[in-house]
């Protein structure tokens, strides 16, 4: 390239990768083109983020910096705020656009995106942003399912035959001082493309068949979900591709194949998941107050004085319920929990401990590798009664645990001292007599925390003052309609999670 040709950004956010990627299409086919990764201190140190999820990141800017050398174009990555980031490149090159994807983050990211679009107009740069995961703004929300319908049919995105790399220029911009929460050690998943592809490619062939039975148990879960969810957050997949590969599966199935026949119902289930994961980020999209401001204030008045004790417990997965606990083990571990589990922490937190959502919502937030704002703060609202709509449905932790691990092997892999109860005891192990405990050498309150709350009681009282919060019939609140015709293999929007 000629060093006074101007050169066309792409910024990535959570869309790192190379396929199906408008912004990068788009940039290589205007001009020279430099590939842009900003590391924001302010997001990354915000209530909301990890080093776990860093991590993840991390392995997946090294693969896509390899998928972009292979296009024969340089990673530039770089620390710092992203407007101070983008004056020192402007003062370092001659900047013709940038080119980016719309992102539904948090509140830190819609001011930030503020920022960009006022420095952008104030030196005449021109900044491109194409939708993804089938999001707009702007248009009514009655025409949403119909937009999301053409976008996730399209073709993908294409590069062009020729790119032309803009040089990385010599600049003076320092890294910014930043500092990561983290949790602790974990197992969790890890990041790139390759290894999303391979995920993908074994759950449309294999895994789906187990899909629709097995995704509510957290024994079961772990291998019949699809485990694509970090991949779909941080965008080393793209929402069409996936949509696209589970509907081109399903067109191949044979209809008299018995294992043909259970992969079909379980990728139906997957798509239509898909579906309500667009619905709730196209929600945020166009009501990002809801991150912190509840349809019920009412609600959230009641909470406003948590108690520190009960914090703590069901942070620290003391609470005395043994699946409760095991849940909270489980996710500290890996970074991940299946949908059904999610709710549970989320319900026990908020109707037997009534605790915020927005403290135990933060909680969670930093410990899911597969974090999706658009996601997570909806369904923490909604779980916690504080929408309006199905503000009673609270789990019972004890009943979950006879449904989905009825031979108490999740409990006593991730509460190993539970091991050693009777099974007719471990669910509810404050019910052990004396004798019992001292036989098995697990005494409650020593061993293992008694309950910090008796369930009957509060959640008794949690249904009481919330029917007291509810708006009368006539005026309450009414959701968006879902964004596709409903299936019988659809879910109900309450029992969507991210841990799809």
């Amino acid at each position: 390239m000629n060093a006074a040709d101007p050169v066309h950004l792409v910024w990535f956010k959570r869309d790192l990768r190379t396929v199906d990627h408008a912004a990068l299409a788009a940039a290589c086919r205007a001009g020279p083109v430099l590939p842009l990764y900003i590391a924001e201190p302010s997001l990354w140190q915000g209530d909301d983020a990890s080093a776990w999820q860093w991590g993840f990141v991390e392995e997946s800017l090294t693969a896509l910096g390899k998928a972009l050398a292979e296009l024969g174009l340089p990673l530039l990555r770089l620390r710092g705020e992203v407007v101070d980031v983008l004056e020192a490149l402007r003062q370092a090159l001659p900047l013709a656009a940038i080119h980016s994807h719309q992102e539904t983050g948090n509140a830190l990211s819609y001011a930030r995106d503020r920022a960009v679009a006022q420095w952008s107009r104030a030196h005449d740069i021109a900044w491109h942003e194409y939708p993804q995961m089938a999001v707009f703004r702007g248009g009514k929300r009655g025409h949403w399912p119909s937009r999301r319908e053409a976008f996730v049919s399209a073709p993908p995105a294409t590069l062009p035959e020729r790119i032309i790399a803009a040089d990385i220029p010599p600049l003076a911009h320092a890294p910014a001082r930043w500092r990561l929460f983290d949790p602790g050690p974990c197992r969790r998943q890890r990041g790139g493309r390759g290894l999303a592809l391979a995920l993908l490619s074994g759950f449309l062939d294999e895994r789906a068949a187990r899909y629709r039975h097995g995704l509510s148990s957290p024994l079961t879960a772990v291998d019949a979900c699809s485990r694509l969810s970090p991949h779909l957050a941080w965008g080393t997949l793209s929402l069409r591709e996936v949509t696209q590969a589970t509907r081109a599966r399903l067109a191949r199935l044979d209809a008299f194949d018995p294992h043909a026949q259970r992969l079909a119902h379980g990728l139906h289930a997957f798509e239509s998941r898909l579906a309500w994961h667009c619905h709730f980020i196209q929600k945020l999209e166009q009501r990002p107050e809801l991150e912190h401001h509840a349809q019920l204030a009412a609600v959230d008045a009641l909470r406003a004085d948590p108690n520190p004790q009960w914090l703590a417990a069901w942070r620290d997965g003391h609470t005395g319920y043994p699946l409760v606990d095991a849940c909270m083990a489980m996710l500290r571990a890996t970074g991940w929990l299946n949908f059904r589990m999610r709710a549970m922490l989320m319900s026990f937190a908020s109707y037997n401990l009534w605790l915020p959502w927005q403290l135990t919502g933060q909680h969670l937030a930093r410990l899911f590798v597969d974090y999706e704002p658009g996601i997570h703060w909806p369904q923490a609202q909604m779980q916690s009664g504080s929408t309006g709509r199905n503000a009673l449905r609270i789990y019972d932790p004890v009943k979950q645990a006879l449904e989905l691990d009825p031979h108490g092997k999740f409990v006593a892999r991730w509460l190993p001292v539970l091991g050693k109860v009777p099974l007719a005891w471990r669910f509810e192990p404050w019910k052990m007599p004396l004798d019992v405990q001292v036989h098995c050498g697990v005494r409650i309150g020593h061993d293992y925390p008694a309950p910090c709350v008796p369930w009957e009681p509060t959640q008794r009282a949690a249904r009481e003052q919330l029917r007291a919060c509810q708006p009368p019939r006539e005026a309450r609140i009414i959701t968006p309609a879902a964004p596709a015709r409903r299936s019988r293999h659809q879910p109900p929007p309450q029992q969507l999670a991210l841990g799809f």
